[in-house]
C-alpha cells in the first residue's frame, strides 16, 4: 500500500480515484497531477513502482496544501471571522448556515435535526395518555 501525505492509498483503485482519498485533492486536481507527471489515470495503485510513488509524493507535497496544513488553515480562517465579529463569523458561532441558505426550513443538517414545531412530539387525541 502506498502512503502519500500520511494517507494510505487503496491498492485496487485507479490512481485517479485513489488520490482523492487525500484531503484537499479531488477528481480535477488528481487529473492535473497525473497529467503533469505524465501518468496514465487508468493504472491501478498496486501497479505503480516505488520511484513513481515517490515522484507523486514529492510533486503533491511541493505544489499543494493538503491534509493537516489545509485543515489548520481552514480553522484559522473561521477563527478570524469569529474574532472580527462579521456576519459569517456570527453564523459560525451560532451553528447556523453561513452561505445564505434559507433557515425557515431545511437547516436540519446544520442544526443537527432539531425539530422545534409544536406538533412534532404530540400524540393524537385518540391514543391513551
Amino acid at each position: 500500500m502506498a502512503r502519500i501525505a500520511g494517507v494510505t492509498i487503496p491498492d485496487d483503485k485507479r490512481i485517479e480515484i485513489a488520490l482523492t482519498y487525500i484531503y484537499g485533492i479531488g477528481r480535477s486536481r488528481s487529473g492535473k497531477i497525473l497529467a503533469a507527471l505524465k501518468l496514465d489515470p487508468n493504472t491501478r495503485t498496486k501497479e505503480l513502482s516505488e520511484t513513481t510513488v515517490n515522484d507523486l509524493k514529492d510533486y503533491i507535497e511541493k505544489n499543494f496544501t493538503i491534509e493537516g496544513e489545509l485543515k489548520h488553515q481552514k480553522q484559522v480562517n473561521i477563527k478570524r471571522l469569529k474574532d472580527i465579529g462579521c456576519y459569517r463569523g456570527i453564523r459560525h458561532m451560532r451553528g447556523l448556515p453561513v452561505r445564505g441558505q434559507r433557515t425557515k426550513t431545511n437547516t436540519r443538517t446544520v442544526r443537527g435535526n432539531v425539530r422545534k414545531t409544536a406538533g412534532s412530539g404530540r400524540k393524537s387525541s385518540a391514543e391513551k395518555t
